[in-house]
């Protein structure tokens, strides 16, 4: 397999990657076959996947401008991807001239393109590091720089909570993260979920297996699990909800089925 020369040299493109696939479902261009061939696997149990992956962006968009409302211009997005139109920097700067933003993600093509992206942005940066590790991500020197902790921040962990497991316990590592910033931030999250899935439990569970055969199981947790991840925090109007339905820009009701999988939800820390 040939090496496109936006590869790092670091990484195995033998292996199919998560942040990757997300790209393939969202009409990037950076991914490579074994990606697709993975990607295409689960579309072939949920067509929909794009459709979920586009209501994902579109809250995400959503919540940047609801915290720029809210007097928050400090953004730390963990598990954020590889770049595409109308990222969190984009929506937010856009908002608010001068706004700070963090990207964290540990796959090495995320990062790269990222930092390709974000070259010439004083007020915007990328972390290689893992949200499994809480205290790599605050001690970095670009969260150190961007971010002040004495104010309040939105901690955006979209998509990305559903790719850990319990056994790493990542309800810890987001009460770290929560507890480590001032309060009045914002915890912005959105997770997958059998919950509202247009199709057979027994059908997403193909999907699942997708996931669990390139070795980045996909947890599906319940409405009540995903909840926990909010404790100490009140939750933002309309509360833990379907993507769409949060403070939506037009009527919810001309979304595509596809789109109300899963939840989406903000809290703000006491």
């Amino acid at each position: 397999m040939e090496r496109p020369a936006w590869a790092p040299r670091s990484i195995d493109i033998s292996l199919p990657s998560v942040s990757r696939m997300y790209d393939f479902y969202l009409g990037g261009s950076h991914n490579f076959e074994v990606d697709r061939v993975a990607a295409r696997k689960a579309l072939e149990f949920m067509p929909g996947l794009p459709k979920i992956m586009q209501a994902n962006r579109a809250f995400m968009r959503r919540v940047v401008r609801y915290a720029v409302e809210e007097g928050i211009t400090q953004f730390l997005d963990i598990g954020s991807g590889i770049p595409t139109f109308g990222n969190v920097h984009e929506v937010a700067q856009q908002a608010h001239p001068g706004a700070h933003v963090v990207y964290v993600d540990h796959d090495p093509v995320a990062v790269a393109h990222s930092q390709a992206v974000l070259e010439g942005n004083d007020d915007a940066d990328v972390v290689a590091a893992d949200l499994r590790k809480p205290d790599g991500i605050l001690a970095s020197p670009q969260v150190e720089r961007l971010i002040d902790r004495n104010r309040p921040v939105a901690l955006l962990l979209v998509a990305i909570l559903h790719f850990v497991e319990d056994t790493d316990d990542p309800y810890s590592a987001v009460a770290e993260l929560r507890d480590a910033l001032a309060p009045g931030s914002l915890l912005v999250v959105t997770h997958a979920s059998y919950d509202g899935v247009p199709l057979p439990q027994e059908r997403t569970e193909g999907v699942v297996d997708v996931y669990k055969n390139i070795r980045n199981p996909l947890i599906m947790r319940s409405r009540d699990e995903i909840a926990r991840f909010f404790e100490g925090c009140d939750m933002v109007e309309p509360g833990l909800v379907p993507m769409p339905k949060w403070r939506p820009d037009t009527a919810s009701e001309d979304e595509d089925p596809y789109s109300f999988s899963g939840f989406a939800g903000v809290g703000r820390s006491a």
